[in-house]
């Protein structure tokens, strides 16, 4: 490993470089992957369970051509917040079982038609506002979270705040090798210990907790006015996992697109999210951060991917470890959440800006403006018993608005048609 030799996607790793490495790819998704159990107030081991399996049902699906580890998804945590805030967890579940079939069935449609259509119902300048708007949305979340927006504020969450803020931002700039993967890891573990310094942590239930246990699974509950909150996300999700494996495709030096083909590994990132949905967990997506492990190690082994999803699955039964994390209090959780959230809004910007989107086009800053402000003005739209607002709404307006401008194009009606 000493003259970066790179190790192909298929190749077996040597067991002595095979268990640290899987190591390091299952620290690289924990400390993001875990913050999305805590918002919606589910115990993580059946998370970390159904990542380990989602990841090796990836690996199976795709033929082990194409490295990817699965970890909880961000885009389900406004709509899904809606939904458990209204109807509880258990709704939220059928929607993730109903968004995981219809994006296997996506997968199909991209293998029979390719993924070109996608840009018309929400194209670059409607796609980045959106993605913008799951964070934004989430934003106030963060600061109740670190106890910021009570009545009496607590010098101590907010010294513990800080702490896991700083760390967090300073670890994201400073940090390099291995450490540059993992700030948010870090800065939990720095929150945790500040914590810990100011008293306000309780280990009764860590002491209590059994050293093995089974993972809390749960069965999902369906209503239709729950799916039809959450099913705007498909189409986010989508470009998320094609813009994954583009730059996945460039760092191993293959065309996953091709080979094993976006219909198979949409498939299995869709079949994940239905299955966890179905066993209760949350959705399931490509992680960035283990991309990031690959590029920095040169790395590429499924094995070693597979590795680290057999020791989520078995972290998922160590009851006592499953229990520290619901110890996290929460200024940790809130100082982690206001560099995610805000990153996440920062990856609505960074489409638009990568897109290359033109604003010196009126569809394109017609579009972008009316999405911003659907998103954060509070409207809401009641269809029936179906009520639809925020990031969601927004979603619905940007599809609605790039079809209309297809319609306009086709029919030789704008005046900013690119001939």
């Amino acid at each position: 490993m000493e003259n970066k030799r790179i190790i192909q996607v298929e190749e077996k790793v040597p067991f002595k470089l095979l268990v640290p490495l899987s190591i390091q790819h299952m620290f690289a998704m924990f400390g993001a992957s875990v913050l999305v159990p805590f918002v919606f107030g589910i115990n993580p081991a059946v998370v970390l369970f159904m990542n380990g399996i989602g990841t090796l049902l990836f690996i199976l699906i795709t033929k082990g051509r194409a490295p990817a580890y699965l970890g909880s998804s961000f885009a389900f945590l406004a709509p899904a917040g809606v939904v458990i805030s209204k109807w509880g967890y258990e709704y939220a579940l059928g929607g993730f079982v109903v968004v995981g079939f219809l994006g296997c069935v996506l997968a199909v449609l991209i293998y029979k038609f390719g993924s070109d259509w996608i840009d018309v119902v929400l194209p670059p300048a409607a796609m980045g506002p959106v993605v913008a708007l799951i964070g934004l949305e989430l934003a106030g979340t963060a600061a109740s979270n670190a106890g910021l927006t009570d009545e009496v504020i607590d010098i101590r969450n907010v010294i513990v705040f800080l702490v896991t803020l700083l760390v967090a931002v300073l670890g994201s700039v400073l940090f390099r090798g291995f450490l540059s993967v993992i700030p948010i890891l870090i800065a939990i573990i720095a929150g945790y210990i500040a914590a810990l310094a100011c008293g306000i942590v309780d280990f009764s239930e860590v002491a209590a907790a059994p050293l093995f246990s089974i993972p809390n699974f749960s069965t999902p509950k369906f209503k239709w006015e729950a799916i039809v909150i959450i099913i705007p996300v498909l189409l986010v999700i989508t470009s998320e996992h094609i813009g994954h494996q583009i730059v996945t495709s460039k760092i191993v030096g293959r065309d996953l697109l091709k080979d094993p083909g976006l219909h198979r590994s949409l498939f299995a990132d869709n079949f994940s999210s239905m299955l966890s949905g179905l066993i209760g967990s949350v959705p399931t997506t490509t992680y960035g951060e283990n991309i990031g492990v690959m590029a920095m190690t040169k790395v590429y082994s499924v094995y070693v991917i597979g590795g680290a999803a057999v020791l989520s699955i078995i972290c998922s039964f160590i009851g006592k470890m499953t229990t520290l994390i619901n110890t996290i209090p929460g200024p940790v959780i809130g100082g982690i959440s206001f560099l995610l959230y805000g990153m996440i809004g920062t990856s609505g910007i960074r489409i638009l800006v990568e897109s290359q989107v033109d604003y010196n086009k009126s569809r394109n800053m017609a579009m972008t403006s009316v999405i911003f402000v659907v998103g954060l003005s509070g409207i809401t739209v009641q269809f029936g018993s179906i009520q639809l607002s925020g990031m969601v709404l927004a979603c619905v307006v940007g599809m609605l608005m790039g079809l209309m401008f297809y319609i306009f194009d086709r029919l030789n009606l704008t005046n900013d048609r690119e001939d």
